[in-house]
């Protein structure tokens, strides 16, 4: 396994990394993978039901929340917009905290914060009750939800990709976006439930606030999980050896001066990945019952036959990515997008069945890209700016493009009735992904041991790199 040198991204004031790759019999066993991949995984599924959940009941919060003769789906779009803002300052707050004081501790406080915003938003009063009060509750909230959601993505990732063995972080690591599409379908399933199940005046007097209540099982769940773990071993060594972070701001600090290279790259990553995510997952429920004009019920199908399907593929294309690299599934996925949106968005207004099959579609070529994250994103940065560098950089360019993706769909197609703006916009973001991954390096099977960048050679990945180190698992009765 090999590391990068200074002039591939150490800072040349910094020494020479006393770090690296532990050896196999100090690894954590198999069985402390998976709980570490579960409670990553449930804490990101919790965090993402919410955001599945809102959108899948927005029509019901712009009836409750706002005025009669307002744009109320824009202004409930634009509060999801209000959650993205906070969470760069989440990004910078808890970033530089999860690499001083560790990621179990940062993560323990984000899952809570997190379920228990989502469940207040169910108990909260409505624009008829208290008037003016209400929106501005739910945008507390929404601030609340997205502070916490700054530190839990990049952490979960981080403490996900620092557990999994080097040479299965694709496979390990695809299961936290597993517990995205979780999320977001659990959110779904939900509400559908509660649709077919009550009357339709029950459903708009208080069935939509019962979504909101499964947070709170959901993040005990999580949190439990997650305070019967182990600190990550990448970590325990950085701390042993005395090289993790003073403080928090001398971190954040080292982060932008040094290593804005891997920032920009970064960001020109998650500018498509957003904006794909955000258009396909979260706007598309109002997008199909107000644009498309289907039924409540028959959206909600859509949208949750194309996430069943897109949750069977993720785990295939984490382990693929370990054989092939990250950077070819990513071309797969943008060029793909790129030919295939505006065809798909113009058969999706063609029916339901035409609209199962485009949004099918679209979310299977997305998931190359959303199946990586946690493989690709934290190996861009050295252990002792991981977290901060992978919670700043991706926190400020989702709430950039990934939080303003519904409310301006919303407000592009309503003025224009352009029906395809989306597709458009999609188009637009892979675009801007394919120029940045000509400068991402390869990091499958890399280590993320040590205070270099991680960069793999060829022979680091591929399916004899994985038996061996698979086998020599095995010795170690690991």
């Amino acid at each position: 396994m090999s590391t990068s040198s200074a002039d591939q991204g150490r800072p040349e004031h910094q020494p020479p990394t006393t770090t690296g790759p532990i050896p196999f019999e100090e690894l954590p066993d198999r069985k402390t993978i998976r709980k570490a991949v579960a409670a990553s995984a449930l804490g990101n599924a919790t965090e993402w039901y919410d955001y599945g959940a809102y959108a899948v009941v927005s029509t019901y919060i712009a009836s409750h929340f706002f005025p009669e003769d307002s744009s109320g789906l824009f202004w409930t779009y634009a509060f999801l917009a209000i959650s993205f803002l906070a969470r760069p300052f989440g990004g910078f707050v808890w970033g530089p905290l999860g690499d001083r004081l560790g990621r179990k501790h940062v993560l323990a406080l984000t899952i809570v914060l997190m379920s228990l915003a989502t469940f207040l938003i169910g108990v909260l009063p409505t624009y008829e009750t208290v008037g003016v009060l209400a929106p501005i509750l739910l945008a507390l909230l929404r601030v609340v939800q997205g502070f916490s959601t700054g530190g839990e993505y990049g952490g979960a990732a981080t403490f996900m990709a620092e557990y999994a063995p080097d040479k299965r972080r694709g496979q390990y690591g695809s299961f936290l976006e597993f517990g995205t599409l979780g999320g977001f379908a659990l959110g779904t399933v939900v509400v559908l439930a509660l649709q077919l199940i009550l009357p339709e005046a029950a459903m708009e007097s208080w069935g939509w606030r019962v979504p909101f209540f499964f947070a709170l099982p959901l993040g005990a769940i999580g949190l439990y999980l997650r305070t019967q773990l182990d600190e990550t071993p990448v970590f325990q060594e950085l701390d042993e050896a005395g090289e993790s972070q003073e403080s928090a701001t001398r971190g954040l600090r080292d982060l932008i001066v040094d290593y804005w290279k891997p920032i920009l790259t970064m960001a020109g990553l998650v500018i498509p990945l957003n904006i794909a995510n955000y258009t396909l997952l979260t706007y598309m429920p109002g997008y199909l019952e107000t644009k498309i004009e289907m039924s409540a019920n028959q959206s909600l199908i859509v949208i949750l036959v194309g996430e069943l399907a897109m949750m069977a593929l993720i785990p295939f294309c984490g382990g693929l990515s370990d054989r092939i690299g990250r950077k070819k599934l990513w071309w797969t996925s943008m060029i793909g997008l790129f030919v295939a949106a505006l065809p798909m968005y113009f058969l999706m207004g063609q029916g339901f069945g035409w609209a199962i099959l485009g949004f099918a579609v679209l979310g299977l070529l997305y998931i190359p890209q959303l199946s990586t994250i946690s493989a690709t994103f934290p190996a861009m940065f050295p252990a002792q700016v991981r977290f901060a560098g992978f919670a700043v950089t991706y926190n400020v360019f989702t709430s950039l493009f990934g939080g303003t993706a519904a409310p301006l769909n919303e407000w592009v197609v309503g003025k224009s009735g352009f029906l395809e703006f989306p597709a458009v916009y999609v188009m637009l973001g892979c675009v801007v992904g394919m120029v940045a991954l000509f400068f991402v390096k390869e990091t499958a099977g890399a280590s993320l041991h040590g205070t270099d960048i991680p960069e793999s050679e060829p022979e680091d990945f591929g399916t004899e790199a994985i038996a061996a180190e698979d086998q020599a698992l095995d010795e170690a009765g690991r």
